[in-house]
């Protein structure tokens, strides 16, 4: 049983996975967007691999806490997650879903890859995925094993 985190974004969908202990994120992959339904068969096979029951998204919320634009695609991409999840005879029992509120999270990851003198492009490769972890473990940490 693990929890996955994803950071939902236009071009890319950075993917973490918990340990088995439900204690640490890792970042596993980015997802560079194809289509729908390649992105969202890709996300089911890591669903299958890693054993995972849920799925935790980062949700961008504007700094006054309402929703904008990004944050209506993001819902409406776990919208369309969901409801393969729910159909697909690939997923074996319920996926719980939950969104995360991640704003800063990017900018944080972004921020803690310069300091580690990483070059531009290599961070465009990693910064989703590294978000992704950054919202995975801000969610274990306050819920964890609930």
């Amino acid at each position: 049983m693990r929890i996955m985190g994803l950071d939902v974004g236009d071009r890319t969908i950075g993917v973490a996975i918990s340990d088995s202990m439900l204690i640490t994120a890792q970042g596993k992959e980015t997802i560079f967007r194809q289509s729908l339904k390649q992105d969202i068969d890709r996300l089911v096979d890591l669903i299958n691999e890693y054993e995972v029951t849920k799925i935790v998204a980062g949700m961008p919320y504007n700094m006054n806490g309402s929703i904008g634009p990004q944050g209506e695609k993001t819902k409406q991409f776990m919208d369309k997650l969901e409801k393969k999840l729910m159909y697909s005879d690939r997923i074996k029992g319920k996926i719980e879903l939950f969104f995360w509120d991640e704003r800063m999270t990017t900018l944080s990851a972004t921020r803690l890859l310069i300091e580690a003198d990483m070059r531009r492009d290599k961070r465009k490769e990693v910064v989703d995925k590294l978000a992704a972890t950054m919202i995975l473990q801000g969610f274990l940490d306050r819920h964890g094993k609930d």
